[in-house]
């Protein structure tokens, strides 16, 4: 049996034809309830070798590159600006493109490997610009938060319950490093004095915290929320 719009191949048991949707009838052909030939309107799609969206992607990293060092080097006669771009675009390859190539990737390794990646180019930035606040601010506020998230990563790796006691736990240790992160800022830029304004996103994330916690403790709450929400 054939289509009568498009003049496909059919199964004797179809009803509708895949491509066109234009309904199938043959006089002299009793349709049957059958298994249809393609089932739940699901076809088959060509799908990439497995490597090919990496070096596709790869690809499409390396060429700005390029680029951007050559014409860096015929204006300037050395790396000036091209640096910052290079430095970027590496950082962000090795936080979103990296981990693909692995079958498997470790969620807890890849998680410290992209807060080193940050790290990396934040030093190169400072290096660059002649800046001294490597040490005494970038360094401290990626290496803390960097902690606290792959921390996370490996309790939520580990663990199969208790994801709110772990998110919890991640606002209120954020919230507790603002005031310090505030410090750092007037110690390392010289501000002239202690303004304050850590006191508002502490306050937030640590009242985030506390709820989740209070929520993982009280299951009635815990349940009342998931049915406002539809969780």
């Amino acid at each position: 049996m054939y289509c009568i719009n498009c003049g496909v191949k059919l199964a004797d048991t179809e009803k509708k034809c895949p491509l066109c949707g234009v309904t199938a009838c043959h006089p002299y052909i009793k349709q049957e309830e059958e298994v249809p030939l393609f089932p739940g309107q699901r076809y088959p799609t060509p799908q990439l070798p497995p490597r090919t969206a990496q070096i596709i992607i790869t690809t499409l990293f390396l060429l700005p590159i390029f680029i951007t060092l050559l014409c860096d080097l015929q204006i300037n006669g050395a790396v000036v600006w091209s640096g910052y771009v290079v430095g970027a675009l590496g950082m962000a390859y090795a936080i979103f493109v990296l981990p693909y190539w692995f079958r498997r990737p470790h969620s807890v390794a890849f998680t410290a490997l992209s807060f080193m990646a940050i790290g990396l180019y934040v030093f190169y930035i400072n290096q660059a610009s002649g800046g001294d606040w490597f040490l005494t601010f970038a360094l401290p506020v990626v290496g803390y938060v960097g902690t606290v998230v792959t921390a996370v990563a490996a309790l939520l790796h580990r663990l199969r319950r208790g994801r709110l006691y772990i998110f919890g736990g991640a606002f209120l240790a954020l919230g507790a490093f603002m005031p310090l992160m505030e410090y750092l800022i007037v110690a390392t830029f010289c501000r002239p004095r202690f303004v304050g304004w850590s006191l508002y996103p502490m306050t937030a994330l640590l009242l985030l915290g506390a709820m989740l916690i209070f929520l993982a403790l009280n299951q009635p709450a815990r349940e009342r929320m998931e049915r406002k929400f539809f969780l």
